[in-house]
């Protein structure tokens, strides 16, 4: 009997989970001991935080980052040996998107183990609900490339995708280049060419605009080191 691998989403910042995490998430935490998380040191604390504290040690805790490699993820299929369940944390939002939490998924169903997703904040889908772009058609890009000159041109590359389809892309960046992608986009789009900055999403001070690239460059946010999200459409 194998046991079950559960999606457990984590705050976007630092909030009080009571506040982000739907109550039924939160005690699934109560009977889950062992967890797969990108992060031990977050992963700790965002469970002492969400009711475990003066419980933590009594969990067993592995480590899935963008360093561990395949032979290590396939190890992971003993966790679930004799019936135990299993909790995937992310470091921030929902595990397994834009997230390496995703290869731990992909072999849960290689190897007939049941997968259950939980409820709890996405940055990228509460980003586009709130961006008043074209949310019947969107694409995620993922991260553009590090460097401008390549990230300019793929900013008019996906422009010319969402100029022809009518559909939203959305993106993210390293929080320390943050400014470095506003300031590329209204370098490299053209001025009608609509532009959300979602940063900082349900913590207090989130900040959420959408406006055409020439009015961003009437009045350009400093967005700091804050994790946004970024969303265009053509």
């Amino acid at each position: 009997m194998k046991g079950k691998l559960y999606l457990i989403p984590s705050p976007l910042g630092d909030n009080d989970p009571a506040g982000v995490i739907p109550a039924p998430t939160l005690d699934l935490l109560q009977h889950i001991n062992c967890y797969v998380v990108e992060e031990v040191r977050t992963a700790r604390r965002y469970l002492s935080s969400a009711g475990l504290k003066g419980h933590i040690q009594e969990l067993e805790f592995h480590e899935l980052n963008e360093h561990t490699s395949e032979e290590e993820v396939e190890q992971f299929a003993a966790l679930f040996e004799n019936g135990r369940d299993v909790g995937l944390i992310s470091e921030a939002g929902l595990p397994a998107v834009a997230d390496p939490g995703a290869a731990l998924v992909a072999l849960c169903h290689l190897r007939g183990i049941e997968v259950v997703p939980q409820v709890g904040p996405s940055s990228l889908m509460m980003a586009l609900m709130a961006s008043g772009l074209n949310g019947q058609s969107f694409t995620f890009c993922g991260y553009l490339p590090a460097k401008t000159e390549e990230r300019r041109s793929a900013i008019k590359a996906i422009e010319k995708v969402s100029q022809s389809k009518r559909q939203t892309q959305i993106f993210i960046e390293t929080p320390y280049r943050n400014d470095a992608m506003l300031a590329d986009l209204l370098q490299a789009c053209h001025p009608s060419t609509r532009i959300c900055v979602a940063a900082n999403i349900t913590m207090p001070d989130e900040f959420i605009r959408t406006k055409t690239v020439a009015e961003w460059k009437k009045e350009k946010p400093i967005i700091g080191k804050r994790p946004c999200v970024f969303l265009m459409l053509a």
